[in-house]
């Protein structure tokens, strides 16, 4: 079986795609600023800051899967805070690739996560596909320099970027918080509320990095995001719903959220649909295409 690299790999994502390759017979490792003693896989070292990667780490590595990066949400986008989004993401694909260079061991397939918001923070009828450009505003101008970055590896080796909406999870991301707020019956949508909410299920993101190992004829940027998108309201009236519980507060004010938040709003208060098209034309399938489905899962 294959031998996959994984940066980020104790990530929410890291974690379920871990496990899921583990399952499948892959031998898995992963890439870490520290050495971890309680990983389930072999773990390896490396500094971005200083541009050291352990060699053993890339020693007989078939596929290369980076999810190494900051949180979006983490805090407000001062210039040290894009810095700090910007390093865990391009910097880091970068040390990597000079780090394969200089050891001469290159992967069959250099797959990087990538963000949804690539199209950038906008409400618009317009569903975006892969074709599309990218926006110029922050959210845009990193994804763009997160996928160039990748793409740097193509005279090289195959190269899969997966632009990844909100992750729903039991344990993580969003979904917590989220479902905390509902269950004291306080869901309210943000802003207008006729902004889209694109979104996937932990399950079926890890699940695309599996397809995307095991399919050799994908290449080039894949949108993984669920096919039912709704608006803000609509989703926040979906989550209260599977809880149990009501929704009827008016929208939280945009300049309150903009007012605790900064730039960092604008992925709350604005989004766009996406098409999947490519991704199911590879013949990935969901398992929870459903807003409904998903919610069945993390409510249960």
């Amino acid at each position: 079986m294959p031998t996959i690299l994984i940066t980020g790999g104790s990530g929410l994502i890291g974690t379920r795609l871990t496990q899921l390759l583990v399952g499948h017979g892959h031998n898995v490792r992963h890439l870490s600023r520290s050495k971890r003693t309680d990983a389930p896989v072999p773990v390896f070292t490396w500094s971005i800051e200083r541009g050291e990667v352990d060699p053993q780490a890339l020693e007989g590595v078939d596929h290369i899967i980076h999810l190494s990066g900051a949180s979006i949400a983490g805090g407000r986008w001062t210039a040290a805070r894009m810095r700090v989004l910007y390093d865990s993401r391009v910097k880091a694909a970068e040390v990597l690739l000079a780090a394969a260079e200089r050891f001469g061991r290159f992967p069959g397939s250099f797959i990087s996560a990538s963000g949804i918001n690539y199209y950038g923070a906008v409400t618009s009828e317009h569903v975006f596909s892969e074709d599309d450009p990218p926006a110029d505003d922050a959210i845009g101008t990193l994804a763009q320099a997160w996928e160039h970055a990748a793409d740097r590896w193509a005279p090289h080796c195959r190269v899969v970027k997966l632009r990844t909406p909100m992750v729903l999870a039991k344990q993580g991301g969003a979904w917590p918080k989220l479902s905390a707020t509902a269950r004291r019956g306080l869901a309210a949508p943000l802003g207008s509320g006729r902004q889209w909410i694109t979104w996937v299920h932990l399950d079926d993101i890890a699940r695309a990095y599996a397809h995307a190992v095991t399919h050799a004829g994908m290449h080039g940027t894949y949108n993984v995001a669920a096919t039912e998108q709704l608006s803000n309201r609509d989703f926040t009236r979906q989550m209260a719903k599977a809880l149990h519980k009501p929704a009827f507060l008016p929208g939280v004010p945009a300049v309150f959220l903009r007012l605790a938040l900064g730039q960092l709003s604008d992925v709350l208060l604005k989004g766009s649909r996406v098409s999947n098209e490519k991704l199911l034309g590879s013949g990935f399938r969901f398992r929870y295409p459903t807003l409904g489905a998903a919610l069945g899962e993390l409510a249960g």
